[in-house]
């Protein structure tokens, strides 16, 4: 499923885009097995009178609530979010009825650190925070293939340093100062 181009300028091009990793399905996922199982159960189960008819109204309330509320919202929500990474920014957009969606400048970004737990390492996936100047984060969280999206997010903000220096003259790094002649060997103080 494409970003929709609305919402990318005319020089804009999709580099990465992403939903949070298939390992957050299998909870809800297991819910709403588990809901529709249980039901299927109470109807085999229960007398067929109107006790029976009675409590399996309440089961597949009880049920059709869990599985709605546990199984088939989250498995919504993670199908509306998106990881975007264009050639100007990273997109993060979330949000079934009310969406919610952050940009991040390249330019602005200051620093992207990767982890991941053992069980991210087995499936591939990972945290991906993301630092930008104001003291201001953005976090994709279980995004799939985390090593590759980051290295991929370097080569788009390298890419962007190169097309755009003008953008990134503020980051030039200070020279460091010139240390007198007795600190420069190893920190010993020698004259």
């Amino acid at each position: 499923m494409a970003f929709p181009d609305e919402v990318l300028t005319d020089e804009e091009e999709v580099v990465l885009h992403l939903h949070p990793h298939w390992k957050t399905t299998i909870r809800p996922g297991a819910v709403v097995v588990l809901a529709v199982v249980t039901a299927a159960l109470s109807w085999v189960m229960l007398p067929q009178n109107n006790g029976g008819y009675l409590a399996f109204g309440v089961v597949a309330l009880i049920m059709g609530y869990y599985g709605i509320r546990y199984g088939v919202a989250p498995l919504v929500i993670w199908r509306c979010t998106h990881y975007v990474v264009t050639t100007q920014r990273v997109l993060l957009q979330n949000g079934v009825i009310a969406r919610e969606r952050r940009d991040l400048p390249l330019n602005r970004i200051d620093n992207h650190l990767m982890t991941q737990s053992f069980l991210d390492r087995l499936f591939g996936s990972g945290t991906l925070t993301i630092d930008s100047i104001g003291d201001q984060a953005a976090v994709l969280a279980a995004i799939p293939q985390a090593n590759h999206v980051q290295t991929a997010l370097y080569e788009v903000i390298e890419q962007d340093r190169l097309h755009n220096p003008e953008d990134y003259e503020d980051d030039e790094p200070e020279e460091e100062p010139e240390l007198p002649p007795q600190r420069r060997r190893g920190g010993l103080f020698r004259r």
